[in-house]
Parts: structure tokens; C-alpha cells; sequence
């Protein structure tokens, strides 16, 4: 009996892990719906490249990054270049950084958010889907639905803003390659940051 239920577990394990979003194969399809109460599906974007950002307002290596404009920035540059860029909150009701639509919109408001969207997945099958880990974890998809880059924002795991103009920003890197028709050198990072409060 013990052998079945822990072989059923494993089973479950190895099953979910094999679900995470894998560079070189298609990314996950989802549809959300966005602080304002429309639905986005990531087949609606079919040509262009997008950008996942899991994001949680209340963790301070979320802070660092919109405290200092650096998640702005990029978000501005890559919108202005076609990009699509999707701000997702996986965090559940009662947890910390947890929004619905009208907190979503304040914090985009207060934080000067430049991103397409900012979609809501409180139940967390989306971040579990991609296998989110940490806030924030940052993923680019190309515009054939292929996952290019999956990990962290920048090479520097910290929660200081002095660290952000002496870091690799793997996001901004891996989209310049792929504009230019060339393979994502730095295709797989470690994320940092706080856990996705699942």
C-alpha cells in the first residue's frame, strides 16, 4: 500500500515537473484576464515575441527593479519595439502581493508600470504551468510560441538598486538577439526573489 501512494506521488511529482515550460519547446497556452477585466491569451499574440513578468508589488526584489525604473524602462523599450510585455500576479487571496483588477490598477498607476497588460491568476495554474518560482522570474517567448529564455531579470541576485547598472540584463540581452535574428546566448538563468505566493 505504502509503495503504491508513494509511487503515485512520485508519479504526480515527475508529472507536474515535466508540465514546466522548457526553452526550445513551446510555452504553455493560457488565457487571463487583465486588471481592467479583459481576457488575453498568449495564442491572441502569434507573430510577436513576449515577455512574462511574475511580479508581486509587496517583494522588495520587486521593489529594487521598479524602485529603481529599471522594470519601467525595459518594459517601455520593449513595447516600443512591438513586444508584447505581461506583468502576471500568481499570488492567491490572503497572501502577500495577492491583487484584484482596482489594487492591480493603483499599483500600476503608483509604480509607472509601462507593461501591455497586467493579467490576474490568483488559482496559480498559469505560474504553476511555467513552473514561476520567484518574483521575479521572467520568461521570453518568440514569435513562433517558442520558449527563448526562461530565469532571472539580471545576473546580480540582489536586493540593492546600486547592483542594477553593474548587472547583465538577461531580459533586455535575450530580446536584442532575438530582434537580430540570432539565438538567445544566455538562454537558461537561476531566478531571484521572493517565492511566487502560490
Amino acid at each position: 500500500m505504502m509503495k503504491t501512494v508513494l509511487s503515485t506521488l512520485l508519479a504526480v511529482g515527475l508529472s507536474g515537473a515535466a508540465f514546466a515550460a522548457t526553452v526550445g519547446q513551446p510555452a504553455p497556452g493560457f488565457t487571463l484576464t487583465d486588471s481592467n477585466g479583459n481576457t488575453h491569451s498568449l495564442a491572441d499574440f502569434k507573430g510577436k515575441t513576449v515577455v512574462l513578468e511574475w511580479t508581486n508589488h509587496e517583494c522588495p526584489f520587486v521593489v529594487k527593479h521598479y524602485g529603481a525604473n529599471n522594470m519601467q524602462q525595459q518594459q517601455a523599450a520593449a513595447t516600443g519595439d512591438n513586444v508584447v510585455w505581461l506583468s502576471i500576479n500568481s499570488g492567491a487571496a490572503g497572501k502577500q502581493g495577492h491583487v484584484d483588477g482596482a489594487g492591480a490598477n493603483a499599483v500600476m498607476a503608483k509604480n509607472g508600470h509601462k507593461s501591455t497588460a497586467y493579467l490576474l491568476d490568483a488559482d496559480g495554474k498559469v505560474g504553476q504551468a511555467f513552473g514561476a518560482k520567484t518574483t521575479p522570474h521572467m520568461y521570453v517567448i518568440d514569435a513562433n510560441g517558442v520558449l527563448a529564455y526562461n530565469g532571472a531579470i539580471d545576473s546580480i541576485p540582489s536586493a540593492d538598486q546600486a547592483d542594477i547598472p553593474k548587472a547583465t540584463q538577461y531580459v533586455t540581452q535575450a530580446l536584442g538577439e532575438i530582434k537580430d535574428g540570432k539565438p538567445v546566448s544566455v538562454a537558461t538563468t537561476k531566478p531571484y526573489g521572493c517565492s511566487v505566493k502560490y
